[in-house]
């Protein structure tokens, strides 16, 4: 006989995956222009740039088409923004 903490084990581990997935379906409306990858600028131009603008970078991730910044904008607000990667202009959600 399975004791109650062993039946709730599954659902315990469920629920934390259902809310990343739903995090991560967030920014699913986000379309960067395709450009070949030889065409991107490099993250680290990028990063210059924002924090020259008064951005405070904590962590850039590249998806298929776009750089994905997750930090503080020049206002302080915490935001997660995408950027075109061969103009740098952000990118908004449609």
């Amino acid at each position: 006989m399975k004791s109650s903490i062993t039946r709730a084990l599954p659902l315990a581990l469920a629920i934390p995956l259902a809310l990343m997935a739903g995090n991560a379906l967030a920014h699913g409306n986000v379309q960067c222009p395709k450009y070949p990858k030889a065409e991107w600028r490099p993250h680290t131009e990028l990063q210059e740039k924002l924090v020259k603008d008064g951005w405070t970078v904590r962590r850039m991730e590249k998806t298929d088409t776009c750089y994905e910044v997750y930090g503080k904008d020049p206002q302080g607000k915490r935001v997660e923004a995408f950027f075109d990667p061969k103009t740098f202009e952000r990118v908004e959600e449609k």
